[in-house]
């Protein structure tokens, strides 16, 4: 399998994702996410939270909102989350809601182009099948 042909499987399967949310889903309000209580988890212990976002893109934030990254697969979320901890892991927490990425993308530049591109022709497929 060529490179070219696991980035198409790979943008296959976040539109066919998307598709399937359901709608309230799609369009619920998106969670705020904000530093974590000191009794849940200790000042001296990183925190990330790691969820999807609104086009179902894995999304990895650190907690105070110091980084973060857009990411296709949950393991490489979690993993940026691990190498942005240092040499101490970090505490993992996933949210049930959706969230997006409000710092600057240290992950896949690459993903958030093609989830943009896909919305776009969702849009552009969606308005000519409403003709």
């Amino acid at each position: 399998m060529t490179l070219q042909m696991c980035e198409e499987a790979a943008m296959a399967a976040i539109a066919l994702q998307a598709s399937r949310r359901r709608p309230e889903t799609r369009h619920a309000q998106a969670a705020t996410l904000g530093p974590l209580d000191p009794d849940v988890v200790s000042a001296a212990i990183p925190a990330f939270f790691i969820g999807r976002n609104g086009a179902g893109l894995w999304v990895a934030r650190e907690a105070n909102g110091c980084t973060g990254g857009v990411f296709l697969f949950k393991s490489s979320a979690v993993d940026f989350a691990n190498r942005q901890s240092g040499p101490a892991r970090c505490a993992l927490v996933f949210p049930a809601e959706t969230f997006e990425l409000d710092v600057q993308n240290q992950g896949n530049p690459l993903i958030v182009t093609a989830a943009h591109v896909l919305d776009g022709l969702k849009r552009l497929l969606g308005h000519k099948a409403a003709r």
